[in-house]
This record gives C-alpha cells, structure tokens and sequence, in this order.
C-alpha cells in the first residue's frame, strides 16, 4: 500500500509513501520502547535543551516547512508559517515551562508525607488529522517528550511528507533516534498498534467516529 501526496490545488500527484508492514511498525515500537527507558531518565535541563533546538529549527525552516503544508494539503502559504510559528512557539514554552508543571505535588493527609508524582508512561501513540498537521501533532509531541514519554504518529495519510518533515525536525533537534518517530500506516492498522503491550497511552484528535473506534480499542 501507499500514501500519496496530492496538491489540491493542481490535483498533481508529486509523491508516493510505501506504507509500513505490521512487522515494521511493531519493530519500530520496540525500538522506541528501548529509547524510552533511557529518554525517562534524561534530566529535564537536557530534555529542555534538545526542545529549544527544535523550537530554533522550526523558525530557521519555516519557509521549507510551510512549503510543505501548503503544497500537501492546501492551506495558503501565509496560514502555513503561522502554523510553523505556533509550534516553534509552544516548543520553546515546553523547554521553559515543563520542569516546573511536573513539579510534585504535597497534599495533606494523616500519613507523614503525601504527594502527587507525575510520572512518565512510555510510549503515546497518537492519531492525527490533516487540517493542521504541524500544529496538532506539535501540541502532543512538546508536552509529551518534555514529561519524559516517548512518541509515536499515525497521521492522516494525505499529509506523509508532513509527519516524516516532524520526524526529521526532533532528529535535527538531536533526540535520541526513535523518542519522535512516525509511522506511515493505514487507519485500518490503528487497532493492531494500540493493542500492542509497549503502547501506553493513544491521543487523538478527528472525527467521531474515529474518536469510537480509538476509544473502544484503547478500553479493550
């Protein structure tokens, strides 16, 4: 199977995605699973530093990544570098911000010490739509990998070159190869990911009835 890139504007096919087998895609996960265990561990003054190095490329690329969007999925070019600002702008709010949210929190009780502890949970999958493909998926992915999570993305699949343009930007930021890591499947391989036992937790945003079938797959 393949996923193919159409400029709406001009209906021009301009490139094809091979689709991933399960066998890939289940690899890519435990491949992911190994980076989390030493990526939950990294100190948050490293993590923030590797953030506001993707905030920076972001800005620096704006044009080449907006062209992207723009060309994908038709949104006007203007539109497309605010989008790009916007997730330069709330990775730069993460690598600031993020230590002090996930700070313990003390509560009362009768016992001698008692607190809140946000903690890691591994690897988040999550399923994103076309509409916005930078800005959605840079919402989860900043919060996310700051908290010391790993990720992985089923983007629609008329936006690959965007999800793997995603990917190529936490690369460059110098994440560990495997803590961003997209996966170019079809929706009908959504249940078979989340079903895997590395998968922790799955986001989405979409349709529906997109949001029913995650969610009955993520109850099971």
């Amino acid at each position: 199977m393949t996923q193919k890139s159409v400029n709406p504007a001009t209906g021009e096919v301009f490139s094809i995605s091979e689709e991933q087998t399960k066998e890939q895609v289940f690899l890519d996960i435990e491949k992911s699973y190994r980076v989390f265990l030493d990526w939950k561990r990294t100190p948050f003054e490293e993590r923030s530093k590797l953030m506001k190095k993707a905030s920076e490329i972001l800005n620096e690329e704006n044009d080449r990544l907006a062209k992207i969007i723009t060309e994908e999925m038709g949104k006007p070019i203007a539109q497309s570098k605010a989008e790009i600002e916007k997730c330069a702008w709330v990775c730069e709010f993460y690598s600031k911000q993020a230590e002090k949210f996930l700070q313990n929190e003390e509560i009362k009780s009768d016992a001698s010490e008692s607190y809140v502890s946000f903690e890691p949970l591994g690897i988040i999958l999550a399923v994103m739509p076309w509409n916005f493909p930078f800005w959605q998926v840079f919402r989860f992915a900043a919060p996310a990998l700051m908290a010391g999570n790993v990720g992985v993305l089923k983007h629609a699949s008329n936006v690959p070159l965007c999800a793997l343009a995603i990917e190529d930007v936490f690369k460059k930021a110098g994440f560990p190869n495997g803590a961003f890591r997209t996966l170019l499947i079809g929706s009908s391989m959504v249940e078979d990911v989340i079903s895997h036992p590395k998968i922790a937790a799955v986001t989405l945003t979409g349709s529906d009835f997109a949001g029913r079938k995650v969610a009955e797959a993520a109850g099971r």
